[in-house]
């Protein structure tokens, strides 16, 4: 799948938005990938998530054994992801702040994991993730997301496959360009949300 034909799929969704959005990291862009327009259409969810399986089918050195993918972004990726490698889906979330296995899930130190993610911008809940992993022991091989919106600049500590990258601006909100300044900023992510 191209970059265009992935970023269409945002498009025929309703989810590549432009305007002032605040994001996750508190950095400030023109452009919101809206991700949960895209997995309300499980066909369209299913083609973006099949073509990151076979990418990372292609591109992975070792085979992994399971994939885990942060809540709540990365669920339906992760798992869907998951369907089209024949793996198991696991996910770890927040509790006291940080990611952690619950609901009866467990890694053994036999474990490869691939963490798949939804769309990779700073890294920091990739890196959070996978530091969540390693504490139990097992070895988290490569990460897999739809969309890599720092364009391979992101560092998440280890390789790194996307569907495709899309870098996007993003602004500290200190330092706008005039056209952001000009436009109320919104808040359309979930991360720091009361």
């Amino acid at each position: 799948m191209t970059r265009e034909e992935v970023l269409q799929e945002f498009r025929e969704a309703g989810a590549l938005l432009e305007g002032h959005f605040i994001l996750s990291s508190g950095l400030r862009s023109p452009v919101f990938l809206q991700k949960a327009k895209v997995f309300a259409e499980p066909e369209r969810t299913e083609r973006l998530c099949k073509a990151l399986a076979e990418k990372l089918k292609a591109e992975l050195t070792e085979e992994p054994t399971v994939i885990v993918s942060p809540a709540v972004g990365g669920l339906i990726p992760g798992y869907e992801t998951a369907r089209h490698m024949g793996l198991k889906a696991l996910y770890v979330e927040r509790e006291g702040g940080e990611f952690t296995l619950r609901r009866g899930f467990e890694l053994s130190s036999d474990d490869k994991v691939l963490v798949v993610e939804d769309i990779v911008s700073t890294g920091l809940s990739s890196r959070e993730c996978i530091e969540a992993i390693n504490a139990t022991g097992a070895t988290v091989i490569a990460e897999g997301c739809l969309v890599d919106r720092s364009a391979g600049e992101a560092d998440v500590g280890v390789p790194l496959i996307s569907l495709t990258q899309y870098k996007v601006p993003a602004y500290e909100p200190d330092n706008l360009p005039p056209e952001l300044e000009a436009i109320p900023a919104i808040k359309p992510g979930s991360r720091g949300l009361k």
